[in-house]
């Protein structure tokens, strides 16, 4: 009897679960929605029958959660460390990684800086490193855990205030060690010491006659400090958006567009043109040349990318065999600068305009109409704080208004010469309205060194930069994507040009290129065809380019660099 009272007890159990994994399966429409997969699939008859009804279900799959993060410390193109960010999703019930994302690494120490002060820079940026993989692999790891890929808006809110929190705790932990050495500190004998300058020079003595230069030039704002950790909210923030990305099965290009634009779909999309570095004139080198830091080359907007690296391509081949002596055995591969182009020295400021007309005429190119030209002049590397000039030549010195008129000088006798970047300090803005009215009608007036922090640009809706066409906008340190969206919107909004670019040190993440594209980028400026960590980049700009035309959205360019003057540029109050 007991037996058999046992066995009708099990019998009305397996019955009560046979009846609530009913319930269960009918809630959440199981067998209605396995009826329509049977019934969908049937007349298909699929060769891979479970891969079908895989794929049929997976639509109904919970939406991916993130569930970790694991920060790394790595190296970039140059052999500095920098941060690379792992994401992890919850993925129909099992822990899978989604993507990761090496962040680029950027430093303000100019090459010509003292070992103490390059000593310095390499100290902080392994602490600052080693604390944003600490912040990854802890907080941020436990803060965003559970959060959709998808809602970046919300994320990047979340690493924002997060930031904002981490830089007050570490002021007040500085002030509080300020104020403890200031304790400990014998009273001072009140004589003070003499103020250094940018470069290490010390400042003029009271009894000395100033000029006016040295009296009237704006003196150099200081260098914005990039706090401790910073590489964290950057990374995870393009790491973020590259998940979404890939969970959604779109490419981040698109993705990138459809959070720019509210979702809504762009019919079709233009690539930026590129500013392909051919030269790098060397500071440090016994020419004399300090002003072009690179000489860069714009195809014609009238070719596709491949056919303008492609014709980049041959010009390179031709001013290697120009710079390479007569009778002896090629090298100048031996020469290529860390922006991956060629490394020369020369004595004039027209030396290297002329050296790239010579190729091009070699080949049968002309400038002007087959390939354009490109000069970064890094001006804010050059400025004499003592004698209030620019060192343009070794010896040879030029105020902030002579360098506008040897700008206009060159640009007359040189017209293929369509953007110059950063052609004097951020400081010198009234001589940046004195070139935009001499200059903004002939060509891009670009500000790069003025827009080094994303973040920073923004001031009230405004964008906070001397007037110019242009900025080069640069994805470090805690720069988020929700920052470069709403920047490039105040940009299109004020008619400015947007260029998106490589710091020196690059890593191979390709990511640039996507946010280039799906952000509406006039040019994009990625250094030059010949180390691998920038070649990956145009490669995946060609990638781009051949999927946009497979699919029929590769929208042709709308303007002209023959006409690229300040019609629709807020540059040239005088025009």
């Amino acid at each position: 009897m007991e037996s058999g009272g046992r066995r009708q007890q099990e019998q009305q159990r397996l019955l009560g679960l046979r009846q609530e994994a009913a319930e269960y399966y009918r809630n959440h429409r199981v067998p209605q929605r396995m009826e329509e997969a049977l019934n969908a699939l049937f007349p298909q008859r699929p060769a891979d029958l479970y891969g079908e009804l895989a794929n049929y279900f997976s639509k109904f799959s919970k939406t991916p959660e993130i569930c970790k993060l694991v920060g790394r410390k790595v190296f970039d193109g140059v052999g500095q460390p920098t941060l690379e960010v792992e994401i992890y999703c919850t993925v129909k019930n099992h822990e899978k990684r989604i993507c990761s994302t090496v962040m680029s690494s950027h430093s303000q120490v100019p090459e010509k800086a003292l070992p103490e002060t390059t000593e310095a820079d390499e100290k902080g940026r392994n602490e600052s490193v080693n604390t944003a993989v600490e912040w990854v692999n802890e907080s941020l790891n436990t803060m965003l855990r559970d959060l959709k890929p998808t809602d970046q808006c919300k994320v990047d809110k979340m690493l924002g205030e997060y930031f904002t929190k981490k830089v007050k705790e570490r002021e007040e932990l500085q002030k509080e060690e300020a104020a403890e050495a200031e304790a400990t500190l014998a009273p001072a004998s009140g004589i003070p010491s003499a103020t250094a300058l940018p470069g290490g020079k010390k400042a003029t003595k009271s009894g000395r006659k100033e000029s006016v230069a040295e009296r009237t030039i704006p003196p150099a704002e200081p260098f914005e400090s990039v706090p401790c950790g910073s590489l964290a909210i950057g990374g995870t923030s393009l790491a973020i958006a590259k998940a979404a990305a890939t969970i959604s099965h779109i490419p981040l290009y698109l993705h990138i567009a459809l959070l720019k634009h509210h979702q809504d779909s762009p019919k079709e999309m233009a690539l930026p043109l590129p500013m392909i570095t051919l030269l790098n004139c060397e500071k440090n080198s016994p020419a004399k040349l300090k002003l072009m830091k690179e000489v860069m080359l714009i195809p014609p907007v009238q070719l596709s990318v491949k056919q303008g690296i492609e014709r980049v391509l041959d010009i390179q081949k031709e001013m290697m065999r120009l710079l390479e002596p007569p009778g002896k055995v090629p090298q100048a591969l031996k020469r290529i600068s860390h922006l991956g182009c060629l490394i020369t020295g020369c004595d004039k400021l027209e030396q290297p305009l002329l050296l790239m007309q010579t190729a091009c005429n070699s080949i049968g190119l002309e400038l002007g109409t087959d390939m354009y030209l490109a000069i970064n002049c890094a001006a804010h590397e050059l400025m004499d704080y003592v004698k209030g000039k620019y060192e343009i030549l070794t010896g040879t010195f030029r105020s902030p208004d002579e360098m506008v008129d040897m700008y206009v000088e060159l640009i007359n006798e040189f017209p293929f010469v369509i953007a110059l970047i950063d052609p004097l300090r951020k400081e010198d803005r009234q001589q940046w309205s004195n070139i935009c009215c001499a200059l903004g009608s002939k060509c891009y007036l670009v500000a790069e060194d003025a827009a080094t922090y994303v973040s920073r640009l923004k001031t009230d809706q405004n964008i906070n930069l001397p007037t110019c066409s242009g900025v080069v906008l640069k994805y470090i340190n805690q720069t988020k994507v929700s920052d470069l969206i709403e920047v490039t919107g105040l940009l299109d909004g004020q008619r400015h040009i947007t260029i998106l670019g490589s710091p020196d040190g690059e890593s191979s993440d390709d990511s640039l290129v996507d946010l280039a594209v799906g952000l509406g980028a006039r040019f994009l400026k990625l250094g030059g065809l010949s180390r691998g960590e920038r070649v990956t980049k145009y490669n995946r700009l060609l990638a781009i380019e051949e999927e946009l035309a497979k699919n029929r959205t590769l929208q042709l360019i709308g303007w002209s660099l023959e006409a690229h003057s300040a019609k629709g540029t807020k540059q040239n109050p005088c025009i």
